[in-house]
C-alpha cells in the first residue's frame, strides 16, 4: 500500500511538473533583458514598460475587456432568468431543454465559429464588436445557467412561500428573497464567463472585424513571427488575471455552499 501510494505521488509530481514547466518558463523569460527568449541576459522590467507603451496592445486590451464585460453581463441576465423560469415550470421536456441549453459548452469552438460566421453573413450582420458580443454571449450563457440552476435547487422554497403568504408580489419576492441568494452563484458564473470570453481565440477569429482588435487574436498573430519577451510579459499578466478570476469564482462558490449548509442546519 505504501509503495503504491508513493508511486502515485511520484506520477502526480511528474505530471504537474510537465504541465507547469512551460508556464514557469514563460513567466521567467518575461523578465529577461535579452531579446532572444532562450538566452538569459539578466533581470529587467523593460519588456513590461514597452508592453504598456504599445498603443495597439492597449487598444486590443480595451476591446477585450469591453467584450468580456458586455457578453458576461448579458449572459448573467439571460442565464439567471432562464434558470429561474425553468425552476417554475413542470413540463415533461424540462430535462431536454436543460440539456440543450448546455450544448454550446460541448460543441467544438471551431464549429461554433463557422456557424456564427454563416449566420451573421446570412442575416447581413456586420462583423465586429456587435457580432462578437452576440457570439460570446451565446457560449457564456450555459455557464451562468448551470450555476444558477444548481443554486436554485439548493434554495429553501419555504422562504419564497412565506413571502407570498405575507402579501409580496412575485416581482418583489424575486428581488427581495430569491435574487440575494442567487448573487454568489451569479458572480461566480460571471467571473468564469469573463475569463472564457477574454481568453477566446477560435470564435473571435471567425467573427471579428477589420476594425476590432482583440488581445488573444493579437497574441496569436504575433506568435507567427516568433515569441518575444514582450509577449511573455503580456502572457504573464493575463495568467495572473486569469488566476485571480478563478480564485474569486472559487471563493464565491465556497461562500455559496457555506450559506446553503448553514441554512440547512
Amino acid at each position: 500500500m505504501k509503495k503504491k501510494k508513493k508511486g502515485s505521488y511520484i506520477y502526480l509530481g511528474i505530471l504537474l511538473f510537465l504541465m507547469y514547466l512551460p508556464i514557469f518558463c514563460t513567466v521567467f523569460y518575461s523578465f529577461n533583458e535579452s531579446k532572444i527568449s532562450s538566452v538569459w541576459g539578466g533581470f529587467s522590467l523593460k519588456w513590461y514598460k514597452e508592453l504598456f507603451e504599445d498603443r495597439e496592445i492597449r487598444e486590443a486590451l480595451l476591446h477585450s475587456v469591453i467584450l468580456a464585460l458586455s457578453s458576461g453581463s448579458l449572459a448573467a441576465v439571460i442565464g439567471t432568468l432562464g434558470a429561474f423560469g425553468m425552476s417554475k415550470t413542470t413540463y415533461k421536456w424540462n430535462e431536454v431543454i436543460s440539456y440543450l441549453s448546455t450544448i454550446p459548452i460541448m460543441i467544438p469552438e471551431i464549429i461554433l465559429g463557422m456557424v456564427f460566421l454563416g449566420v451573421f453573413s446570412f442575416l447581413g450582420i456586420p462583423l465586429g464588436m456587435g457580432a462578437l458580443i452576440i457570439a460570446h454571449t451565446t457560449f457564456c450563457v450555459p455557464y451562468l445557467f448551470v450555476m444558477v440552476q444548481s443554486r436554485l435547487i439548493g434554495m429553501d422554497k419555504s422562504l419564497e412561500e412565506a413571502a407570498r403568504d405575507l402579501g409580496a408580489s412575485r416581482i418583489r419576492t424575486f428581488f427581495d428573497i430569491i435574487l440575494p441568494d442567487l448573487i454568489p452563484a451569479i458572480l461566480s458564473g460571471l467571473l468564469l464567463a469573463f475569463a472564457m470570453s477574454f481568453d477566446d481565440v477560435v470564435i473571435s477569429v471567425f467573427v471579428t472585424g477589420p476594425r476590432t482588435n482583440l488581445l488573444p487574436v493579437k497574441i496569436y498573430t504575433k506568435l507567427k513571427t516568433g515569441v518575444t519577451p514582450e509577449i511573455n510579459a503580456l502572457a504573464t499578466i493575463l495568467l495572473l488575471a486569469t488566476i485571480l478570476c478563478i480564485f474569486l469564482s472559487d471563493y464565491l462558490g465556497r461562500k455559496r455552499n457555506s450559506r446553503t449548509t448553514e441554512k440547512n442546519f
